[in-house]
């Protein structure tokens, strides 16, 4: 089971972009994640008129290490960790570490 998912609302702990939140667009592989307005970086373009493309630099959301990302607790307001719970329906749920709450609470 994953422990990030996409759709989770995520904080960064480490690198260039520490402390903002967004939201998983995406899971690139299992260690990469694609996180919405994180690791922008600038791509530079060349037109290509078969495909009607138009040059320039345009802005490129590129993956980043999904150990460089924490999930948000919206109960605390902080980063946390997530660990995995068997319910007594052979279910398994997502619960954050610190208070032992559901992640997916539905």
């Amino acid at each position: 089971m994953e422990k990030i998912r996409k759709g989770d609302d995520v904080i960064i702990i480490a690198g260039r972009d520490k402390g903002k939140r967004g939201t998983v667009l995406k899971r690139v592989d299992e260690t990469h994640v694609l996180v919405e307005g994180i690791n922008v970086t600038k791509k530079h373009t060349k037109p290509n008129p078969m495909k009607g493309q138009t040059g320039g630099i345009t802005d490129k959301t590129m993956p980043i290490d999904i150990s460089n990302v924490a999930l948000f607790n919206p109960a605390t307001q902080k980063a946390d960790r997530v660990g995995i719970k068997l319910l007594d329906d052979a279910r398994k749920v997502r619960i954050f570490k610190s208070s032992g709450a559901q992640v997916d609470a539905k």
